[in-house]
């Protein structure tokens, strides 16, 4: 797939993790900044997405199996959007560490996305 856009996803899940773990550990619940960070990362899986699903159109495929390529796919594209709507419902310190834990999680299934496509030979 698209190393870049890979790279990038992850980087900007980590430093939503980050931001959301640092509103955790000072007392806050999430914002509505921190919502538009969520957005912007959802943007970017969701963009990540359509570039997989174009490329499996177009011919190429996966070094571990279409389906699971498909399926850790549509799995970061709703860790984000799910995270968000948990945090909604606990609006103390903990929506926001629910958000840094989603982060966390999206930049781990980046990592695997990569190693499906054939990213990381062993």
């Amino acid at each position: 797939m698209l190393d870049a856009l890979t790279l990038t996803v992850s980087v900007a899940a980590l430093l939503l993790a980050a931001w959301c773990g640092f509103a955790a550990f000072r007392d806050q619940s999430t914002k509505d900044w921190h919502f538009i960070g969520m957005a912007v990362v959802s943007v970017l899986a969701l963009v990540q997405l359509v570039v997989g699903v174009v490329k499996l159109a177009g011919g190429e495929k996966p070094d571990d199996g279409t389906v699971i390529f498909v399926a850790y796919l549509l799995g970061a594209v709703s860790t984000i959007p799910a995270a968000g709507f948990m945090s909604l419902t606990e609006r103390t310190r903990w929506g926001s560490a629910i958000v840094a834990a989603g982060g966390v999680i999206l930049a781990v299934l980046e990592v695997r996305l990569y190693d499906i496509w054939g990213g990381i030979s062993v």
